[in-house]
């Protein structure tokens, strides 16, 4: 039996709404005994069960993982898994001959919160956001295992820096299944070298798949600026598009040796590309307008509320910087990933940018996360992926 922890009274209207978290300030009680990432239940005052979830010390003290009074074991994560992966074969992104990459599980968005899992070919990459999911991570592999069948040869488990460190788990990454040095992933055709062993994330940022299809049809004839390129992503589907020419910019070493290895393994020897390590800011500084389109995708500015205003500030100047830099007609890419900056702010601060720099500018997509990063409907703080492509006068 789980041991119990108990919410004030009044404190439990969110989860009459489904939201799956609970934050420390609701709780009223906590048996003794507790360990953080404990499977624990939930109860109101007068002992009424309310959910099941896994207990963190922090903020958000349980992240509820079933409003059902269930056993959380093999059975609870096959259930969830199975279904995670009938979702992505009804989308058309698992079980695709020409894309092999795609996320399986998205943590609340799959009703599984704390949890991650990305797949890169014959290799799952299972990320851990919460201790209770980092306790079970040999279990949700061998499920993993069993649920994917041979689809799934290698199962790596990169949690090293998700977890909060003054829990002391001593984390490492590392294969809990198999062992793979193949690390070329296809997505729409196009190959990728993948590095979940060092890389952001889980190795590649799978959420920005849809986005880039949109800017391949956007490249064709176009000399092209992708601005904190990463693995470049945006610059080969570019290339594919047709782009006349494609310069990569990231402040990365690492990055840009990425960026490099992707388009030489895509477009071998094409003399339409080029890479730079170097500042952001900098290089829109020196940069002559001469870019009949730019993509800034740049890592979160904010990823807490207490850093939301500096965030909006450096989302400002880095669209001012690129309006200044962009030739007449030319058009925009511009994303944030901080979960904490709202459409609304972000919009705003784009606005803001357009104003400074005295374009004319109109609205041609908004742009989210793609459909395998699915937003829990009672959940709205999953939606953190926006962008907006412009056209800039």
């Amino acid at each position: 039996m789980y041991k119990t922890i108990t919410i004030k009274k009044g404190k439990d209207e969110s989860l009459k709404r489904f939201h799956p978290w609970i934050f420390s300030g609701a709780i009223k009680h906590c048996e003794d005994g507790i360990d953080e990432g404990d499977t624990v239940r939930v109860i109101k005052e007068n002992g009424d069960f309310i959910a099941i979830g896994h207990y963190q010390i922090g903020s958000i003290a349980v992240r509820v993982l079933s409003f059902e009074e269930i056993e959380i074991d093999e059975n609870f994560f096959t259930e969830r898994l199975v279904m995670a992966f009938a979702m992505r074969k009804s989308i058309g992104v698992a079980d695709n001959p020409a894309n092999n990459t795609y996320r399986l599980v998205h943590g609340e968005g799959d009703n599984l919160p704390g949890l991650v899992i990305d797949c890169y070919g014959e290799t799952a990459v299972m990320q851990a956001h919460s201790v209770g999911m980092h306790v079970c991570r040999n279990i949700i592999a061998k499920v993993l295992m069993n649920v994917m069948g041979e689809r799934i040869k290698n199962v790596f488990y990169k949690s090293e820096t998700t977890l909060p460190f003054k829990a002391e788990l001593g984390q490492e990454n590392g294969f809990i299944y198999g062992r793979s040095e193949n690390n070329t992933a296809v997505e729409n055709g196009l190959k990728f070298n993948v590095d979940w062993l060092k890389g952001q994330k889980t190795g590649f940022f799978i959420d920005q798949r849809e986005n880039r299809s949109l800017l391949e049809r956007y490249s064709k004839g176009k000399t092209i600026l992708n601005m904190f390129c990463y693995t470049g992503g945006f610059s080969v589907y570019a290339m594919r598009g047709g782009a006349r020419v494609v310069h990569s910019v990231d402040s990365s070493a690492k990055a840009i040796e990425l960026t490099n290895a992707n388009v030489e393994l895509n477009f071998p020897e094409d003399k339409r590309h080029a890479a730079y390590c170097e500042d952001a800011f900098k290089f829109l500084d020196k940069a002559d307008d001469v870019y009949d389109l730019i993509i800034l995708d740049p890592p979160a500015f904010a990823k807490h509320r207490n850093a939301l205003h500096n965030a909006l500030k450096g989302y400002t100047r880095l669209n001012l910087k690129a309006m200044q830099r962009i030739r007449p007609g030319g058009i925009l890419f511009t994303f944030s990933c901080s979960q904490v900056v709202t459409k609304d702010n972000f919009r705003n601060a784009v606005f803001t940018a357009a104003a400074l720099a005295g374009r004319e500018v109109r609205i041609l997509h908004q742009l989210h996360q793609p459909a395998d990063h699915p937003i829990n409907i009672y959940h709205p703080e999953g939606e953190y992926l926006k962008g907006l492509v412009l056209y800039v006068e």
